[in-house]
């Protein structure tokens, strides 16, 4: 009977938690189920990060 108990309880603190997220997105402070992500922004690819910047060799300085 103590099993019945606690999934009860689980079930009853996921479905608070749930309302209670769902309180917070019409507020606009969370994004949760009712809302898609937003579009994301202009992002580095992931090739251009790890190139670094290009490195001058001493006798081939501009100038």
């Amino acid at each position: 009977m103590g099993i019945v108990y606690a999934v009860g309880y689980a079930v009853a603190v996921l479905a608070g938690a749930d309302r209670l997220l769902l309180w917070m997105e019409s507020r606009g402070q969370v994004n949760w189920r009712r809302t898609g992500r937003p579009p994301a922004g202009p992002r580095a690819s992931l090739e251009s990060l790890l190139d670094g910047p290009e490195r001058i060799r001493a006798g081939d300085h501009p100038g």
